[in-house]
């Protein structure tokens, strides 16, 4: 279920600008009419009708983004995000949809704690939330939530993301249970035993810098685990944040063996190395962390080739005083909403690494689809979940130009090719430029 303010549709004009949904194989300069929040007419020199008219020339209009990956700190640290925080962010980095994680304080482990929540979006959002619940009390690892009535109470899935499930055991009743209340599991793999202490990748660059290091095989091994359990199952899972070849190699050969997997991967995992690690710069430390050159490669290859299917920013907002410590002090952790289509677009995009359409797809049919959610769609009828994108626009991130009530990313004083113009969410116009 998601959820957001209930507010008037809006009427609007996009006038001429290229129209692309790779989806539909939709690649035209158009004008697009939306009618009360819904897309009514595709077109040359459409009327407006006293609608509000958008100069889209020399722009790209796509299906908005979803980020199925979201960290909104409610309950528990509204000071470092906020729904209605949160969501205006998402709005400004062209989201139409975000799903929220339940690592909260206390954890979307109850109907209870869910239902607030829900509420919550209703008065808050500026654009549809979702929320997860978690796959044990407490994320603790040890008792399976009450899933079915959290499915009932609106849990789009459940995840003890930030954790893993560490008993194989339970990680197979999970899967069953599951199995009842038709919502897909989401899984952070991470063997402790392996990543315990480790504060970066596991290599040559932690060698050097003297860092505990975090193995590619801590997360592999989980992934591993957790696919030959759904495969024993016949059950589908998604993959969170996946960092590692070796993962995506086990991916792929589930994959082929009929497996029902899902995955998503970060733009700060498809545009960074370990070797970034070295400025010490404690906004490039994140959980899974940035690995080798290969593991790079192999994750934009996959993204490339449709094996992981998503891109999720892994959102994560920390206050400053969290993070203006010692690198091996800091939380784990960065914010994306807001950048993570000029991150790519600048970083794989314009190289020729990626192809715009492939990203688009992967940044809103892709999320959508592993959740079960209709994907954005550009087509009459349809809700009206835009985004114009001015690929032209260069711009630079500033700490003072997020709506996120957290600036600690990765990006901060970078120039990035690729901004959001205009984000229409559930037929509303929720961020304009």
């Amino acid at each position: 279920m998601l959820v957001s303010r209930d507010t008037p549709r809006d009427d609007v004009v996009v006038r001429g600008a290229r129209v692309l949904d790779p989806v539909q194989a939709l690649d035209e300069v158009l004008d697009v009419r939306v009618d009360a929040g819904v897309i009514a007419q595709l077109g040359a020199d459409l009327d407006t009708n006293e609608h509000r008219v958008v100069d889209g020339r020399g722009m790209v209009l796509a299906p908005a983004f979803v980020d199925p990956h979201v960290h909104l700190r409610t309950p528990g640290r509204e000071d470092e995000e906020t729904i209605a925080s949160g969501s205006r962010a998402a709005a400004a980095g062209g989201y139409c949809a975000i799903l929220a994680m339940p690592n909260t304080d206390p954890a979307v482990d109850s109907a209870a704690v869910l239902g607030a929540l829900v509420d919550a979006a209703r008065a808050e959002a500026e654009v549809p939330v979702g929320f997860l619940a978690a796959i044990t009390k407490g994320q603790a690892g040890e008792e399976l939530t009450e899933m079915a009535e959290l499915a009932d109470a609106g849990a789009i899935g459940f995840t003890d993301d930030g954790r893993p499930v560490a008993s194989a055991g339970l990680m197979r009743r999970a899967l069953q249970y599951g199995a009842v209340t038709g919502r897909r599991l989401a899984l952070h793999c991470e063997e402790q035993s392996l990543s315990r202490d480790g504060q970066m990748h596991e290599g040559a660059v932690s060698a050097e810098l003297g860092f505990a290091g975090y193995p590619s095989v801590a997360e592999s091994l989980m992934v591993e685990r957790d696919l030959a359990l759904a495969h024993y199952e016949r059950r589908p899972l998604h993959l969170l944040h996946l960092s590692a070849r070796e993962s995506v190699d086990a991916l792929r050969a589930a994959r082929d063996r009929g497996v029902e997997a899902t995955a998503e991967v970060t733009p700060h995992h498809l545009c960074l190395t370990d070797e970034a690690v070295r400025s010490l710069d404690s906004n490039l430390k994140m959980n899974p962390p940035v690995r080798a050159e290969e593991d790079r490669r192999a994750l934009l290859d996959a993204l490339r080739d449709g094996t992981i299917g998503a891109v999720a920013t892994d959102h994560a907002p920390h206050a400053r005083h969290e993070k203006e410590v010692p690198f091996e002090a800091a939380p784990f952790g960065v914010t994306g909403l807001e950048t993570a289509f000029g991150a790519l677009y600048t970083h794989l995009v314009e190289p020729g690494l990626l192809t715009l359409e492939t990203l688009l797809a992967r940044m809103s049919d892709g999320p959508a689809r592993a959740y079960g959610l209709e994907p954005p769609r550009i087509s009459v009828g349809a809700p009206a979940n835009l985004v114009l994108l001015d690929t032209a626009a260069t711009w630079r991130v500033h700490e003072h130009g997020f709506r996120s009530r957290s600036a600690n990313s990765w990006l901060l004083r970078q120039r990035l090719r690729g901004k959001v113009a205009l984000t229409i969410a559930a037929g509303r116009v929720a961020f304009a430029a």
